[in-house]
C-alpha cells in the first residue's frame, strides 16, 4: 500500500513541479517511473507514519485517551 501512495506523492510532485516550469515534462516521465525514487518516497513515506503515529499515541497518554 505504501508503494501506491509514494507513486501519487511523486506524480503529484512531478506535476506541480512541471506546472510552475521548474521541469520538463519528459523529467516529470522520469520521476515518476524512477525505482530508486520511489523506494526512498515509501521509505520517507514509512518514517513520516512513523513519527505520526508516535506522536498521537504520546498525545494519547498525556491527556488520558489511552485505557
Amino acid at each position: 500500500m505504501t508503494g501506491v501512495i509514494a507513486r501519487l506523492i511523486l506524480r503529484y510532485i512531478a506535476g506541480a513541479l512541471i506546472a510552475r516550469g521548474l521541469l520538463a515534462p519528459a523529467d516529470g516521465d522520469w520521476i515518476n517511473a524512477d525505482p530508486d525514487l520511489e523506494e526512498l518516497v515509501t521509505a520517507g513515506v514509512g518514517f513520516v507514519l512513523m513519527i505520526g503515529t508516535e506522536w498521537f499515541y504520546r498525545l494519547a497518554k498525556k491527556y488520558g485517551w489511552t485505557t
